[in-house]
């Protein structure tokens, strides 16, 4: 009888650990499942690239690789003493044209006031070459404007703060109009962007708390959802020559949940993390009591 109640203690033991066991693991599982965390996040920012509206080449620059800069700074200098003679050129011809408007106003002021003794044809004529030097003032005007505006335009300057990157560009290089000079890394538009399962949306609302770790990092990064992304791009489906749609059959048993963008707010960053864009980050939400999950 004793040997029968150990036999039934040990197997109740057995029974209860492996239940507690289970438990845990379905725990786990539920938790990895739905819980919002995900190690497929990203360190992002705007990134502005910087271009010159005009080609000439470059006389200076002003600025090296990885440089922090500020809103308004000056980057490079593109070639001023060409475009500086082109504004001195249209400056000449707004002279030129007001001396020339100048000279037909008096002549038509001068026959209007002798009245009869000149010819109604030439008063006429008169008058409508002062309208005709209005016009070619304007137009000289015009010109002056954008030869002063093509001289500013040789100063390329950072449009926000940021951090210069990419820079391969040096004095003496030619610069095609639109062409780009170097990157510059908006850094007041860092953050962080989890991917997450189309699965976990539901525990996600904007104003979650959310913490962030860098790899390679040992400190936290504490922030809130912003955002979550509108939309992604459909690969399964395509346009036809003739506007219908071309979806892809799928075969496989098993439907991978597609990945959303999450964009993480940073509050709080510890001031040795480097927040380098492209970074990998393993990401966590708290959901709000209101959408905790179950």
């Amino acid at each position: 009888m004793k040997h029968l109640l150990a036999v039934i203690g040990r197997w109740s033991a057995t029974l209860v650990v492996f239940a507690i066991a289970v438990v845990a693991a379905l725990s786990i599982w539920k938790r990895y499942e739905m819980r919002p965390w995900t190690r497929d996040g990203r360190v992002r920012a705007d990134v502005v690239r910087v271009a010159s509206d005009m080609g000439g080449l470059v006389t200076q620059v002003l600025v090296h690789d990885n440089q922090r800069v500020s809103a308004g700074q000056l980057l490079l200098v593109l070639d001023q003493p060409r475009f500086a003679a082109a504004l001195e050129k249209a400056d000449a011809a707004v002279s030129s044209a007001r001396a020339t408007l100048a000279l037909a106003r008096r002549e038509s002021t001068r026959d209007n006031a002798l009245g009869n003794l000149v010819a109604s044809e030439t008063r006429e004529r008169n008058a409508a070459k002062v309208d005709t030097e209005l016009a070619a003032l304007a137009q000289a005007q015009a010109e002056q404007r954008d030869a002063q505006l093509n001289v500013q335009r040789t100063e390329v300057r950072a449009t926000t703060d940021g951090i210069v990157t990419n820079l391969d560009l040096h004095a003496g290089d030619y610069l095609q109009p639109g062409a780009h000079a170097l990157a510059l890394i908006d850094t007041r538009s860092l953050r962080i962007e989890g991917y997450y399962e189309e699965t976990k949306l539901g525990c996600i609302t904007e104003g979650d708390a959310a913490v962030a770790r860098l790899m390679g990092d040992d400190h936290d990064v504490r922030g809130h959802v912003d955002t979550i992304a509108a939309g992604i791009a459909d690969d399964q489906r395509s346009s036809t020559h003739n506007l219908l749609p071309a979806v892809a059959p799928t075969y496989t048993w098993v439907r991978l949940g597609q990945r959303i963008p999450v964009r993480i707010r940073i509050d709080v960053a510890p001031p040795d993390t480097r927040l380098i864009v492209g970074r990998t980050a393993s990401v966590t939400i708290t959901p709000s009591a209101q959408r905790a999950c179950k």
